[in-house]
């Protein structure tokens, strides 16, 4: 018994230190002492298990009657949220970083009650699968074999947003922001990761971006492989030079173009699906376009559909896995909401929201890292990443 008390006090430790770690990285973007000591106690606000991340319960746990200093540093304080962003990103990668990672962009959606916090308007929510009155944040996670973690976030702004001057002044939003779509969001995040020279070979997203032709375009001119989805009704070259939707080229495919493979793992086991390919136009091109299909085991007729840019002889395994890297996004939004309260929020300005975002990704991120470096150790080689969840959360850090 008191080899494995040892033990846990080892990692607890360690897991305190991986924590300093990162504040080192990060404490200069606050300037003061006292700044840096309050993004501190956010950070581990954010990681104690608080009910509801706002800045009455995080004031509580840092032993502060009142949550001025909290929203203090989220609104007044001088501080460059993206510096944060650049910093953690740096950091996680040092970690994560693999030569084959896929980019994934995914947007998540912010529930709302009232109508003054920026970028809220009633539109549709995956989240909650309908239209709600929301914030819809666009975020791009870096997924590698040996984890995943958000690395960027663009607030989504509704037209109705940036073209009322009343609105955008009373959210403080820069003169310089204008209307983009998330397609669009979607590039400026990719080319910030370009420009940081972040490890990657493939991107991959949902309909929202594979449906969009112009990012689908640049990105082939960027030679950057790409497996999106599209679709059904979406229109695709064929070699023989003509057009036909996505679901007409589907039901040409024969039975033996079907190959059964997993597309990842799931809370379940493996994700099984049926998978089939279907050449596209590729003339005058570095590499080839396919329509890639992937069909449910349980229904036959339900059928996604996906476009792949890929390198010339690109196994078909190869495509699964990058499409179905897409789910691990999902599983960052589950984590950061569940975990270090990305969603609890009630700061209502532009720079407010980031800021909020950007320290949860933060508290994230070292979740993420703590986990890579726990699956290393001997008391967790066994264990998978539930379980290392699990005893992080029984050594909360105080």
């Amino acid at each position: 018994m008191d080899a494995v008390i040892q033990k846990y006090r080892q990692e607890s430790r360690m897991w305190q230190q991986t924590l300093d770690d990162l504040l080192a990285r990060i404490g200069r973007r606050f300037g003061r002492k006292e700044m840096q000591q309050r993004a501190r106690d956010y950070l581990q606000g954010l990681l104690q298990p608080v009910e509801r991340k706002n800045g009455w319960q995080l004031a509580e746990v840092a032993g502060q009657r009142v949550p001025y200093s909290i929203q203090h540093l989220l609104d007044r304080a001088r501080w460059d949220a993206d510096a944060v962003r650049d910093d953690v990103r740096i950091y996680s990668l040092e970690y994560l970083a693999d030569p084959n990672a896929v980019l994934v962009v995914d947007e998540t959606g912010f529930l709302k009650k009232g109508q003054h916090s920026v970028g809220v308007a009633r539109q549709y929510s995956g989240t909650a699968g309908r239209i709600e009155n929301c914030q819809i944040g666009v975020f791009l996670a870096y997924v590698s074999n040996r984890g995943r973690v958000l690395i960027d976030r663009e607030l989504y702004l509704p037209r109705e947003w940036t073209d009322s001057d009343e609105d955008r002044i009373a959210a403080k939003v820069p003169e310089t922001v204008s209307f983009a779509t998330k397609p669009e969001l979607a590039r400026r995040m990719i080319e910030r990761a370009i420009a940081a020279d972040v490890p990657f070979r493939w991107v991959t997203g949902d309909e929202v971006y594979g449906n969009h032709r112009r990012l689908r375009l640049w990105l082939e001119q960027q030679q950057i492989w790409h497996v999106l989805a599209l679709a059904s009704n979406q229109y695709v070259w064929l070699p023989e030079i003509r057009q036909v939707t996505v679901q007409a080229l589907a039901a040409t495919a024969s039975a033996e173009d079907w190959v059964r493979l997993a597309a990842g793992d799931g809370a379940k086991g493996p994700r099984l699906y049926d998978w089939a390919r279907l050449p596209l136009l590729s003339w005058q091109i570095p590499g080839e376009r396919w329509l890639l299909l992937r069909r449910s085991l349980a229904n036959p007729q339900e059928i996604a559909y996906y476009i792949a840019y890929v390198p010339r002889g690109c196994p078909l395994e190869d495509m699964v896995r990058v499409a179905g890297s897409r789910w691990a996004i999902e599983e960052c939004f589950e984590a950061a909401k569940g975990e270090v309260g990305l969603d609890q929020y009630e700061v209502r300005s532009w720079h407010g929201w980031y800021r909020h975002i950007t320290l949860a990704m933060t508290a994230h991120a070292y979740l993420t890292v703590l986990y890579a470096i726990s699956a290393q150790r001997p008391m967790f080689k066994k264990k998978t990443r539930y379980d290392a969840m699990q005893l992080w959360k029984q050594q909360r850090l105080h």
